[in-house]
């Protein structure tokens, strides 16, 4: 079904409030599905709607809607003197989401976020990288538009998902070597043993090392720069290496992506060890799911930045609206190749 027979929408940002209404229906569902899925649609929405593509919100939630499940029940409240305790408990999504709410609600977002940013980064890597994304979108949201209670809401349903899935990356070692860019760094990613095996977590948990990319960047400017060359690097080497997981290997890009959208909100001082946390996040994900050899490939013409969007909606699926949502802020012509491949090797939201 195609989710994008308005073609209506200005492309200035949502106005409507469409956006909104959006994020309150879908902050009465919990924040995964089937106990480890995660709940794109908070992520997608905002991506429609910073593309200009408000009207097709709702149609797209609708054939989204089957995934949504109801928020989850309270465990017991979280606070100031007992949220270790709870730190990475999957079960305390509730209470979590509950405590940022209350946090937001009585201190300036940025105040929150800069708080807690540097205590949940070394944790960036559970739920398969998708709370920092979501608070990545969530983020951006607060930077570019008015700030409303639903979308200061969805940040603080953001950081309370990424509190309960918290999981730090552990027993990495640093190799060393002597790529320059990103991209010949994420070129010398050795694969794990036995690929095939196992979901994120486990994946992740033979992880031994990787290159030693950026790892001696302290200057913020410098870290800034460093993202942006990251996102670019991992979006450009999906349209030869995305069918190793088609779905998995997006992560390589929206991961890093969601950090650099969120470091304008930070204190300058948080953005070389966000550039740490970033590199180590996309380059395990291609560790873990890179297929053993690239593949050329060549994109079936030359379109604009929206018609390359218009495709990703029209597909519908999740990950590649994310995907081409980056691939549009990276904005070269390899970037929206690559998400026309993501277009051609994922399965269809119907």
């Amino acid at each position: 079904m195609d989710a994008t027979a308005d073609t209506s929408a200005s492309p200035a940002a949502d106005p409507t409030g469409t956006l909104d209404e959006a994020l309150q229906r879908l902050h009465a569902s919990g924040p995964e599905r089937l106990g480890r899925l995660t709940n794109h649609a908070p992520m997608a929405v905002e991506a429609l709607a910073a593309h200009g593509r408000a009207g097709a919100v709702h149609r797209w939630l609708e054939l989204y809607a089957p995934k949504l499940e109801e928020y989850p029940s309270a465990v017991e409240t979280i606070t100031d003197a007992n949220w270790r305790e709870a730190l990475g408990d999957p079960r305390r999504a509730a209470d979590w989401i509950a405590y940022f709410a209350r946090e937001v609600g009585e201190r300036p977002w940025r105040d929150v976020l800069a708080a807690w940013w540097p205590l949940l980064l070394p944790g960036m890597y559970g739920g398969s990288t998708h709370p920092v994304i979501r608070v990545g979108h969530a983020v951006r949201t607060l930077l570019t538009t008015p700030e409303t209670e639903p979308r200061v809401t969805e940040l603080a349903h953001g950081l309370g998902y990424w509190a309960a899935r918290h999981h730090p990356a552990t027993g990495i070692a640093l190799l060393p070597g002597g790529a320059s860019s990103a991209a010949d760094a994420l070129d010398s990613v050795q694969p794990i043993a036995d690929r095939a095996d196992g979901g994120f977590p486990a994946r992740l948990g033979r992880v031994a090392g990787l290159p030693a990319w950026a790892a001696t960047v302290t200057d913020p400017d410098e870290a800034h720069r460093g993202l942006a060359e990251l996102v670019r690097a991992a979006t450009h080497r999906y349209a030869t290496h995305g069918h190793g997981e088609e779905t998995m290997l997006v992560h390589a890009s929206t991961a890093p992506n969601a950090v650099l959208r969120a470091l304008p909100a930070l204190p300058r001082a948080l953005w070389a060890p966000s550039l740490h946390a970033a590199w180590t996040a996309s380059a395990a994900v291609t560790a873990m799911y890179a297929p053993n050899t690239p593949v050329a490939y060549t994109a079936p013409g030359t379109f604009a930045p929206e018609e390359v969007f218009e495709r990703a909606l029209a597909h519908g699926d999740e990950h590649v609206i994310k995907f081409a949502d980056t691939a549009l802020d990276v904005g070269d012509e390899r970037a929206l190749a690559s998400a026309l491949r993501a277009i051609e090797i994922s399965e269809p939201l119907v």
